[in-house]
């Protein structure tokens, strides 16, 4: 997968001409790229288009035109960008109650390194996690964290010929395996994989 640059990005205004059109398509993509592991944590995988996305949204909200701010979100978030050798996702570990979602940080230490993938077949590929910056600290981890699984040549080779997608979480404090997700996610999240 290759990164963006500037010449894949529309101007502000433009931008605001398509905005409409294009957030519905990214919702119906982003749809396909979900995953909900138990009824707390979801994962969203993102591929150049959610990542694009996301850049002109920023762009927008914070009214940037100058080549450095356009250059500091590409840097941002072009990492997310899978690179045809793993998969990448966003973790959402949401409750609704904050005194609920604080104790529960306090318990899920170490939930991002604890989430894994696994072509059937194989060992599961545990996700490397937050690799821009450091989201737990000593009492708590963080509500949204930075996931990328790699797979090697051969997960890679059963997954594209059609082997089931699993995914889950082997915390001591939340623990949920889905042994095949649905056929349409991973039809989508198969397109990252070289």
């Amino acid at each position: 997968m290759s990164q963006l640059t500037r010449s894949d990005l529309w101007s502000l205004e433009e931008y605001a001409s398509r905005r409409s059109q294009f957030r519905a398509e990214m919702i119906a993509h982003k749809r396909l790229r979900t995953v909900h592991l138990g009824t707390s944590v979801t994962l969203l995988f993102e591929d150049e288009k959610t990542v694009r996305y996301q850049i002109q949204e920023m762009l927008r909200i914070e009214r940037t035109f100058e080549s450095a701010g356009i250059q500091d979100e590409l840097d941002a978030y072009n990492p997310l960008i899978p690179d045809g050798s793993n998969l990448k996702a966003t973790m959402l570990i949401e409750y609704p109650d904050p005194q609920e979602r604080a104790a529960r940080l306090r318990e899920f230490k170490g939930i991002e390194r604890q989430t894994w993938v696994r072509a059937d077949g194989f060992e599961k590929s545990f996700a490397i996690a937050d690799e821009d910056l450091q989201r737990e600290n000593e009492e708590k981890t963080s509500s949204v964290h930075f996931l990328r699984f790699e797979l090697t040549a051969e997960m890679r080779a059963a997954l594209k010929a059609g082997a089931a997608l699993g995914m889950g979480i082997d915390h001591v404090a939340y623990h949920v395996e889905i042994d095949e997700i649905a056929p349409e996610t991973q039809a989508s999240l198969v397109t990252d994989l070289a």
